[in-house]
């Protein structure tokens, strides 16, 4: 499976990196198998550079894949976003935009009922991620090339 990293440099060799904000699976490094998506992502930075990657031995791993957004996914996005750690070498799923992750606060804080989130959560483009949890799950990735925008 090819798989796309979007950042601001290129990562020859991916690493798990502790952010200062929370995000959907945890800490991780985070990949799609949509080209386009990685490309918006490397497009919020100054430097654009999307990585390419080949994706395999998976099995053995411990993985969790979420294939569509369910409540299950939105309970794990939630615990992981509070911090609560998982022991998923992959995490693999939908991921929640920036107006879904306000709404995912919202949920949070109270203000919306699930199914208040659920009636305004839909995405205008379907989304994908991958988050590789541990130094386990890194090894299945094998640098390919990379390209700036």
């Amino acid at each position: 499976m090819i798989v796309y990293h979007g950042g601001s440099a290129q990562i020859r060799q991916p690493e798990i990196r502790e952010g200062k904000f929370t995000k959907d699976f945890g800490p991780g490094f985070y990949c799609t198998t949509f080209q386009e998506q990685a490309e918006r992502w490397a497009l919020r930075k100054n430097i654009s550079v999307v990585n390419k990657y080949n994706c395999t031995e998976i099995n053995g791993l411990s993985v969790l894949a979420f294939d569509e957004m369910t409540d299950q996914w939105l309970d794990f996005i939630v615990d992981c976003r509070r911090g609560i750690k998982h022991n998923f070498d992959i995490v693999i799923g939908a991921m929640a935009n920036d107006q879904v992750f306000n709404y995912i606060n919202d949920f949070v804080d109270g203000i919306l009922t699930r199914e208040q989130f659920w009636v305004l959560a839909k995405f205008k483009r379907p989304t994908h991620q991958i988050c590789f949890c541990t130094q386990n799950a890194l090894k299945c990735l094998t640098f390919i090339d990379s390209y700036t925008l």
